[in-house]
């Protein structure tokens, strides 16, 4: 099996503000596997917040090349690397490449049946309320809309959206920028705006204040929850878990993860940390099994890449084969 490793820089159609951090483009490292002819793929982002960087993942995974063309397996790579971004776009890789080699798809290997999937599409934070409700209105075509919050004004922010677009459904995602507090003043209101979940209001490490709380809107663990090692913690606080490949460290461990997840009751949300098709394609496949669907991300890039996934009217149709799986 041979390895080839290569950067790409997706530009994001305009400065993409979320709590702490502000992103112009979406860095990733693609993974290509060859063996016997065919030739498999990968993407991945890394976890920003876990100073996962493009070159640090290329250095990771040309580690491993010894043991690629020994003929890794996804299940020796699980134990290979930790989870992260490098582990991700190998296991995709693997993936596509099994599935090529043996002439068949990703839908028969896992046993899910392909759908078109309804995806939000993400409203990243804006100076002021009324800008925030502005980017809504723009996005007629996208009945779910998912809402980058921080501690700044929050609830006029909602108001100014659902002012906007009575029609949409509205979740939330504070990427740790609310206090236990602040969660628990504004909760109630985004109660009555229709609100649907909010997603990470408080940050990985200082969310203990959740166990045994009784919030109005569902509440679901992101960056409290990375894999697998960390689920029954989230349990204990929130209702759902957002999988993102990324953090996961790949398809195999995800999919683990929200079985695990519904075994313990909770809700599954599917993810993405941006990124082009590539990356989108293997997160479609653990969508299809999910309850909540994020995979946004070329929607918010001037471009993706040739044959990616088709998106209308806030829906994704299955990646085609020649992309991936």
């Amino acid at each position: 099996m041979r390895l080839s490793l290569h950067t790409e820089r997706w530009a994001t159609r305009s400065p993409f503000r979320i709590t702490g951090t502000v992103f112009e483009a979406f860095e990733s490292v693609v993974v290509e596997l060859a063996d016997e002819g065919y030739v498999g793929r990968g993407e991945a982002l890394g976890v920003y917040y876990l100073q996962e960087s493009a070159q640090g993942l290329l250095a990771q995974i040309e580690a491993q090349a010894a043991v690629l063309e020994q003929g890794m397996t996804r299940q020796d790579l699980q134990s290979l690397l930790p989870p992260g971004g490098a582990r991700n776009a190998l296991d995709c890789a693997l993936w596509d490449l099994e599935a090529r080699r043996l002439k068949t798809s990703i839908w028969a290997l896992t046993g899910i049946a392909p759908r078109p999937l309804s995806t939000v599409f993400t409203i990243g934070i804006e100076a002021t309320p009324a800008a925030m409700g502005d980017k809504a209105a723009a996005a007629q075509g996208h009945p779910l809309l998912k809402v980058k919050l921080d501690g700044d004004r929050p609830l006029e922010r909602m108001q100014a959206i659902r002012s906007e677009r009575p029609d949409a459904r509205l979740v939330v995602d504070a990427n740790q920028g609310w206090t236990l507090a602040q969660l628990t003043e504004v909760a109630p209101a985004m109660a009555d705006l229709g609100v649907e979940m909010i997603e990470q209001p408080l940050p990985r490490g200082a969310d203990a204040g959740l166990v045994g709380l009784r919030s109005p809107v569902p509440l679901c663990a992101d960056e409290s929850c990375l894999h697998l090692g960390e689920l029954d913690q989230a349990a204990e606080r929130y209702q759902m878990v957002n999988i993102k490949l990324d953090k996961a460290g790949g398809l195999t461990h995800g999919l683990a993860l929200a079985a695990a997840a519904r075994e313990r009751g909770m809700g599954v949300m599917v993810g993405c940390m941006g990124g082009s098709s590539l990356a989108m394609a293997p997160a479609f496949v653990l969508g299809c099994i999910a309850d909540l669907v994020d995979i946004d991300g070329p929607l918010l890039q001037r471009r993706d890449r040739l044959n990616g996934l088709r998106y209308a009217d806030g829906r994704a149709d299955p990646p085609p084969t020649d992309l991936w799986g």
